[in-house]
């Protein structure tokens, strides 16, 4: 339904965490480069959803991008990241042994372009890296395919073709095979990052695949409380 921005944004304004003791849900977000990860964050920066009391109770962290020469370095820091063993910036010597629920990172979000995906196999190997080291701690992993008007002619003229388009369709089925996600945690967006003025449909995308984000996060928060 094109027609529930609003209905999407209300929800994510009336999200509140499962666990009173948490105040906000950490998300990590690793991007593939240039596919556009910074823009995917601006993106929901530029919405300005606000909760009942002040910003949306989650917060969104940038974990370093897929260049191959850093795979090596960053793999340890990554994992500990999410498990919140380390502090996000990773500046910190200090080593968080025993992490509190809020420490922890509760969804990770693979930012792909959908232009290069394809090409793209050694720059993935660091997901797949992370998405091996977690795939037992029942952490949602979730991809954002962003450029989707600039990898199909059609849903460039009319972005509400993107749920129809065979050649999306392939890209999304591409992305799951590469990285093992399922196609169901595959959100296509087109980043905002040359629009002008208000998209709605652009809006929509972004909206409806951040707020799958926050529930799968979630849900996995209160399964962690639970056990």
């Amino acid at each position: 339904d094109w027609g529930q921005k609003e209905v999407l944004k209300k929800h994510l304004e009336e999200f509140s965490v499962s666990l009173p003791d948490v105040q906000n849900i950490k998300i990590l977000i690793a991007g593939q480069v240039r596919a556009g990860k910074s823009s995917f964050i601006n993106s929901l920066k530029s919405h300005r959803v606000r909760g009942a009391d002040d910003d949306l109770p989650c917060v969104l962290t940038d974990i370093m991008g897929l260049e191959p020469d850093v795979l090596e370095g960053s793999q340890p820091e990554d994992s500990n990241a999410i498990y919140g063993h380390v502090k996000d910036d990773h500046k910190s010597e200090d080593f968080i042994s025993d992490p509190l629920l809020s420490d922890q990172a509760f969804c990770l979000v693979y930012v792909v372009d959908a232009n290069t995906i394809q090409y793209a196999s050694d720059r993935l190997d660091k997901l797949r890296i992370i998405r091996k080291r977690i795939s037992d701690k029942r952490i949602p992993q979730v991809i954002i395919m962003t450029k989707v008007d600039e990898a199909c002619p059609l849903v460039n003229d009319d972005l509400k073709k993107v749920y129809t388009s065979k050649s999306v369709k392939q890209k999304m089925h591409l992305c799951s095979e590469m990285i093992g996600v399922p196609m169901n945690c595959i959100f296509p967006v087109k980043n905002c990052h040359n629009e002008i003025e208000v998209d709605n449909d652009v809006d929509v995308l972004i909206l409806k695949a951040f707020d799958q984000i926050e529930n799968f996060a979630n849900d996995r928060l209160r399964e962690a409380a639970s056990n």
